[in-house]
């Protein structure tokens, strides 16, 4: 099943945009919609840092990566879980698998594929770390339960050549259908 328009909105909410290589939370290199080496190429750690000098050409590169990366985390959930899911129930496996890599470990897995809907939902909790990452796991286990999707601008931040991102404002805030339609170009 695809991510629906809201489910990829809210995923783009969730990470973020950073249309050069930045050092996450945990150290992590990651580029654009919060794309890391593990999902494959480019490699955040070999790409030039620093914030780009075409901003449009280069947020038009980070949602062509965004695009194939959350291809690959829809094969993987619909891999994962053996069940028929609603949409809204798939955009937060999705968003979840595409945060942690953990849909196939995961015991909301495990659960869902044994019909305990609400023990999954509740076991979205079980991933918390970083602590920061609270409000993402609840806003996840929210979609799950109820269809509730967080809404608001998307955010594209600035970054240094160090890697550092600068969150005091904004370079530029995305609507959903921007990034709906960046995605489909």
């Amino acid at each position: 099943m695809r991510t629906s328009d809201k489910g990829v909105a809210a995923l783009a909410l969730h990470e973020g945009v950073v249309p050069a290589p930045y050092l996450d939370s945990v150290g992590v290199w990651t580029y654009g919609v919060g794309h890391t080496a593990a999902a494959g190429g480019p490699n955040p750690a070999d790409m030039p840092r620093g914030m780009p000098d075409d901003l449009d050409a280069a947020l038009a590169r980070v949602f062509a990566v965004f695009r194939a990366d959350l291809a690959k985390f829809e094969d993987r959930v619909k891999r994962a879980v053996k069940v028929p899911v609603a949409p809204h129930e798939n955009d937060a496996l999705v968003s979840f698998d595409y945060n942690t890599g953990g849909i196939f470990v995961a015991k909301l897995t495990k659960y869902l594929n044994a019909g305990n809907r609400k023990a999954a939902a509740a076991a979205f909790m079980g991933w918390r770390r970083p602590p920061e990452i609270i409000p993402r796991r609840k806003s996840e286990r929210g979609l799950f339960k109820t269809g509730t999707y967080p809404t608001g601008l998307i955010p594209v931040w600035g970054v240094n050549e160090s890697g550092r991102v600068d969150f005091s404002a904004p370079v530029k805030t995305l609507t959903a259908d921007d990034v709906i339609k960046a995605l489909a170009a």
